[in-house]
């Protein structure tokens, strides 16, 4: 990998609030783009690790498991805040979450921490194109400046079957009258082609811009893309429902909430309850929630059948041998764990997701890693691959050492928070501590991971020691 003093001193540049007329002067970082290598920058909505490559065989993901044969695939990557636009905010920007930065799925980057440069404006100030497809930051014009192009979304509709979904929407609304929202039905299995879908576009962008650039062109790419799926509604062509069997599917076994759990942890699934065909407050029932963890299913084989022809392209144009490749999902999603759906907890379900990074190099190629990571993690990381320099804002650390060595420990803690609680992972335990902005302690949850994964019994009152262990850490790790 680089590491020039040029980069270094490119690097400081970046830091910079420079222009694209004073960019044009900068030739020395037009002479060292030309080594430097191309970044594809895959996000994907509310994925969760079950994917056949993190050990869940019964879903089709061959394009997820090509990707992560080709790289490391991280076990333990958390993100900061389990809702979608801070967490894209806090990722893109290396800076922490805290109850006043970063705490709502429509937060911005640009407004909550200005003085930070982002990401991509970092790559962009040293000499790369870069390009955003789809949904990379949850407002598509935060910080638009620090793309080369304007950001591109799909403007194509989710459902297909329109007039069969409305009827069914004015059904439902007869049925609860009292129900704020109805936004349309949950799911969708429509017999068309991926193309129709806004994720299926988004794919055919990326492939264009993939024709585009050229190995030979001389400046290195940033290139983005985000795809919606799965987040809701499932909605994916038939073919991809038919991937599974519904006689397969069923709840899981912890379909209630654990035992001796405070209130604040629990939430009412109210991004799902917007819904048509959800009921306002009660449970879902089993028919509803099979229909629903089947939808989930197949809309992570759709958008992994979009990574693989982006993969394909990559791989024809020649681009792969010198582009790093990183796939994140922006949080985890609870399909009915905890009686729950949707993310906004502080749940391992919620705050656990995938991370694979691919390089150049091949680096680790084929191995996964134990080692603990956040996802602030990300940005020093890729500038470090890049031979970038790393901007004094920045509050992650670098996991490079980990693609040569995956065996390595990583963080000893990952940190993250939602609404009133802020939550710690250490090696065995997850601490969480619910909290009003007077200090006052709402409640608190300590899960043992080595006796309780699935997280189902608070041992807080339990274990007053290790509480204190990791209420102390969290105190001193937790975002300003």
């Amino acid at each position: 990998m680089p590491s020039s003093l040029t980069f270094r001193v490119l690097a400081f540049c970046s830091t910079l609030a420079v222009s694209d007329s004073q960019l044009a002067h900068l030739v020395s970082a037009q002479d060292v783009s030309k080594s430097r290598p191309n970044v594809l920058f895959i996000a994907v909505d509310d994925l969760r690790p079950e994917i056949a490559c993190f050990g869940a065989k019964h879903m089709h993901t061959p394009q997820l498991d090509r990707l992560a044969s080709r790289g490391v695939l991280f076990e333990r990557a958390y993100c900061m805040v389990p809702t979608c636009g801070a967490s894209r905010a806090s990722l893109m920007t290396s800076v922490r979450p805290t109850r006043d930065r970063f705490t709502s799925y429509f937060a911005w980057a640009e407004k909550d921490a200005p003085a930070a440069v982002p990401l991509h404006t970092h790559f962009k100030a040293n000499g790369y194109h870069t390009v955003s497809l789809g949904k990379v930051f949850h407002n598509k014009d935060d910080h638009a400046d620090g793309w080369s192009e304007p950001p591109w979304r799909s403007k194509l509709d989710q459902y297909q079957k329109q007039a069969e979904y409305h009827a069914d929407i004015k059904k439902h609304r007869k049925k609860w009258p009292k129900k704020k929202r109805h936004r349309g039905m949950p799911f969708e299995f429509a017999d068309a082609d991926d193309s129709d879908y806004p994720d299926g576009e988004c794919t055919e962008k990326a492939l264009e811009y993939l024709e585009k650039f050229s190995p030979a062109s001389g400046q290195p790419f940033f290139l983005a893309v985000g795809f919606r799926k799965p987040h809701l509604p499932f909605n994916a062509p038939q073919k991809y429902w038919d991937l599974y069997d519904v006689e397969d599917i069923d709840l899981p076994t912890n379909y209630h909430a654990p035992k001796d759990a405070p209130k604040a942890a629990i939430h009412n699934s109210g991004e799902l309850r917007s819904y048509a065909g959800i009921h306002p407050s009660e449970p879902v029932d089993r028919e509803m929630g099979r229909k629903l963890i089947h939808g989930y299913f197949a809309c992570v084989s759709f958008v992994d059948a979009q990574i693989g022809r982006i993969l394909n392209q990559l791989d024809e144009s020649g681009l792969s041998e010198n582009t790093i490749i990183v796939l994140w999902g922006d949080h985890g999603w609870q399909l009915g764990e905890h009686g729950m759906w949707n993310k906004h907890s502080c749940f391992e379900t919620s705050m656990l997701t995938p991370l694979i990074v691919v390089t150049p190099g091949g680096e680790g190629r084929g191995t996964r890693t134990r080692g603990m990571v956040e996802f602030i993690d990300i940005y020093p990381s890729l500038c470090e691959m890049a031979g970038l320099g790393i901007p004094p804002h920045v509050e992650g650390n670098s996991f490079v050492a980990l693609l040569a060595d995956p065996s390595l420990p990583g963080k000893p803690f990952a940190v993250g928070r939602f609404k009133e609680g802020d939550t710690i992972r250490s090696d065995n335990f997850r601490f969480s501590s619910y909290s009003a902005k007077n200090g006052t302690i709402l409640g608190e949850m300590l899960y043992d991971h080595r006796v309780d994964t699935a997280e189902n019994v608070n041992r807080a009152t339990q274990e007053r020691k290790m509480v204190a262990e990791l209420s102390k850490k969290l105190q001193e790790l937790q975002g300003k």
